[in-house]
């Protein structure tokens, strides 16, 4: 459970953590000797997540009341 949360990464959160759990999955199958496939997919979702966070964090500096902070 997330101790605190904002409006900006609110609809975002569980885009994040499924896009998480992708990578755990891709990394499994890879480790299990799969095809690089799922080495390029787990590093590809890593990337869309930093830059998505990235983007989250951008937003909420912007935001005209930086006390974004909300209870869950």
């Amino acid at each position: 459970m997330r101790e605190w949360n904002t409006p900006i990464r609110e609809p975002w959160n569980p885009l994040i953590k499924e896009a998480l759990k992708a990578i755990d999955r891709h990394e499994a199958l890879y480790r299990e000797g799969g095809l690089g496939l799922h080495c390029v997919a787990a590093s590809q979702l890593r990337s869309y997540v930093s830059t998505l966070k990235d983007w989250i964090h951008s937003a909420e500096a912007k935001a005209p009341d930086r006390d974004l902070s909300s209870a869950p």
